[in-house]
């Protein structure tokens, strides 16, 4: 990172070398997981959604049941939930695109949070792995994610220095 120029290297140097890699690490975590879930997904023949939409407790929950019950939209949503965890994991592990990458990993999590609020009273055939009350993983890695988008490390150490020079002068 030492020959990065110009204002590249100025935005680099607004944060310490600590405060940096925290956050590139931050974004590549995410991204791993968004990723192996999505190849732990495709890979699972017997994986399908309904089960989670058909769990599904809240406001919405009768928008996920009826998407678990057809068969037509039920396929779509297998399909883009495997192929959107993929494409948001390569997205944030690789730096390109990050910022529609990260919008769309908020988006998907507050699709799980609010599929599966973790409310009083409200309790899922599968059990949740922790205990939560209003706070759980979704909102906290989608809250990650807003971190990601405010402090943009893909534009030094990632693909999106190449996709948008414009922004790196």
């Amino acid at each position: 990172m030492e020959n990065v120029s110009g204002t590249v290297q100025q935005k680099k140097n607004s944060f310490s070398t600590l405060q940096f890699t925290s956050l590139v690490i931050l974004r590549l975590l995410i991204g791993w997981h968004f990723l192996y879930e999505g190849f732990a997904k495709v890979f699972n023949p017997n994986w399908s959604a309904a089960s989670f939409l058909l769990d599904s407790k809240g406001i919405f929950s009768g928008i996920f049941n009826a998407m678990a019950m057809n068969p037509t939209i039920l396929t779509f949503v297998n399909i883009s939930n495997k192929l959107g965890l993929i494409a948001i994991g390569l997205g944030l592990m690789l730096g390109a695109l990050t910022r529609t990458a990260s919008f769309a990993a908020i988006l998907l999590l507050l699709l799980y949070y609010f599929a599966t609020p973790p409310f009083i009273g409200y309790t899922y055939s599968v059990p949740m792995e922790g205990s939560y009350m209003i706070v759980n993983k979704n909102l906290i890695e989608a809250w990650a994610l807003v971190i990601v988008i405010m402090f943009p490390t893909s534009h030094v150490l990632g693909m999106d220095r190449l996709i948008f020079p414009s922004k790196n002068k």
